[in-house]
């Protein structure tokens, strides 16, 4: 009987420390209610610098890029949807990749390759565009780089025997040039 009497008192006595806690807590929370907008002030001022530096820091790095472009110029050709395979044209863009634009206009011209005809074209146009658009000098012009990717294949049919039918894929390809100069 007194070890319940005894229980009754602890539990009543733990009930009385936890709403003492609830309380005290509470009124913590009132306390610390201006104090947090102030806070949130502060948070909201260092987020807003992080902010600008970061912003400071893109700039920065935009301007490196800028100058970087400036000292080295790029110029481009593409062609799009050519109706050659990209393999065919990746064939012949591996002799040239690397050289000096008057090499590679020698190499393609004497190359018995279907892609060499798209390829010559495609390397003259980005000599005119270096040249016209942005004043780099031939002589000191090669191919930086030069790929091949597959463009959409146009599917025909075929008939075939027994009624059936097949399919033929007709490939293209899109293929790109950029020329730097040598400094």
């Amino acid at each position: 009987m007194a070890d319940e009497k005894e229980k009754k008192v602890d539990t009543a006595s733990k009930k009385e420390t936890s709403s003492k806690a609830k309380t005290t807590t509470k009124t913590a929370e009132k306390k610390s209610a201006p104090a947090k907008k102030s806070d949130v002030k502060k948070t909201e001022t260092k987020t807003a610098e992080k902010k600008v530096e970061a912003v400071k820091e893109t700039v920065k790095v935009k301007e490196n890029k800028e100058n970087n472009s400036a000292d080295e110029l790029v110029a481009k050709a593409t062609v799009k949807y050519a109706r050659i395979s990209s393999r065919k044209i990746a064939i012949v863009a591996n002799l040239i990749r690397g050289k000096n634009v008057d090499e590679a206009l020698a190499i393609l011209k004497f190359t018995p390759k279907a892609g060499s005809e798209v390829l010559e074209k495609l390397l003259k146009s980005a000599i005119a565009n270096a040249e016209n658009n942005h004043q780099m000098a031939h002589s000191k012009l090669y191919i930086a780089e030069i790929y091949s990717n597959q463009g959409p294949t146009l599917k025909r049919i075929r008939p075939a025997a027994k009624g059936s039918a097949v399919r033929i894929r007709k490939r293209t390809s899109n293929t790109t040039i950029v020329l730097k100069e040598r400094v």
